[in-house]
């Protein structure tokens, strides 16, 4: 009896040091009950560790998905800290993922969990990259990682994963980074496409980037047009910069060595003031039925109102909230 309770003591001790590095949300009645997706936060910029947990909670709270959120944890504190590259717990999550949503920038996670991330996609299963997922992977300080071919910057694998499976690397800021702010467009070729269900007025603060790589598979579902200025009322700028207009949103498949093959949807915005647009918001609660082959499921206006209270910090480096530990966001 004494060695029972002993040990149901230890366990009351230990069990909430394996999650207080992560979240989960339970998924609620809806259609996607039973499906589990796992968000992936992690960028210096562009605030991926306070939009993502958002995301998850409308995905969970409205739609019925079980829903994950990794962050960037600063092991001394257990803080999140997106300036943290190489501090990502919990990786093995998607071990049991049905859909990977991400906005990484420059991340270099341990080998050890790194080989989850590269089992969830070798076994064929779906990415949704956001932003500066085109730059997620920066090997620095183990270049000899199995898994250094990831990196942004690889010659040999061209452009590393961003350029070979999500379609572009990073290239530029298109758009004047902090004053032009971006019109998504729909492609009238793909207007009645499924994942646009619903979805009319996408508009952000972060600017356009440039995309030169693009394959001949990508779908472009909406082009980035470049504003004047940071209000969705600003006129689009006239000149080259618009014309041809940069892609913004799309999709395509990529096929791994391991004969299994992936379903991709990208898109350069996904900033956590881009996520103040409802129907950004929209677009990507499509894109996660879509990536679990509930296409047929996709409401013809999905609910992506607020689960609580939602103000984003303004991007911008070094500019997060201090303190705030995965804990703090139930």
């Amino acid at each position: 009896m004494k060695s029972l309770l002993f040990t149901l003591i230890i366990i009351t001790l230990i069990a909430p040091a394996f999650a207080k590095d992560w979240v989960v949300y339970e998924g609620k009645e809806g259609p996607g009950k039973g499906k589990h997706i796992v968000f992936l936060s992690g960028d210096e910029e562009y605030r991926s560790e306070e939009g993502l947990p958002m995301l998850a909670k409308i995905l969970a709270e409205r739609h019925g998905f079980k829903c994950t959120v990794l962050f960037p944890i600063n092991p001394e504190t257990g803080a999140i800290d997106p300036n943290v590259q190489t501090n990502i717990p919990n990786m093995s999550a998607l071990d049991s993922a049905d859909a990977c949503v991400m906005l990484w920038r420059f991340r270099e996670p341990p080998d050890s969990e790194m080989k989850h991330f590269v089992d969830y996609v070798n076994a064929g299963k779906p990415v949704i990259a956001l932003r500066t997922s085109t730059h997620a992977f920066q090997f620095n300080k183990n270049k000899t990682s199995p898994y250094a071919k990831y990196d942004w910057r690889n010659k040999e694998w061209q452009g590393g994963f961003g350029q070979q499976v999500l379609g572009d690397t990073w290239v530029s800021h298109h758009g004047k980074h902090g004053s032009q702010s971006t019109r998504g467009v729909i492609n009238e070729s793909f207007k009645s496409h499924l994942l646009l269900k619903g979805v009319n007025d996408i508009w952000g603060p972060s600017d356009v980037y440039g995309v030169t790589h693009l394959p001949v598979d990508a779908q472009v579902l909406v082009k980035g047009q470049v504003l004047s200025g940071m209000k969705p009322t600003d006129a689009p700028v006239v000149g080259p910069q618009n014309e041809p207009m940069m892609p913004l949103v799309w999709i395509r498949e990529y096929k791994w060595e391991t004969g299994k093959t992936s379903k991709i949807f990208t898109t350069t915005m996904g900033a956590a003031t881009d996520l103040e647009n409802e129907d950004l918001r929209r677009l990507l609660v499509n894109a996660c039925y879509w990536a679990v082959g509930m296409e047929s499921k996709i409401p013809t206006k999905a609910e992506v109102t607020y689960v609580g209270e939602y103000h984003p910090t303004a991007f911008g480096f070094n500019k997060g909230k201090q303190g705030v530990k995965p804990g703090d966001l139930n």
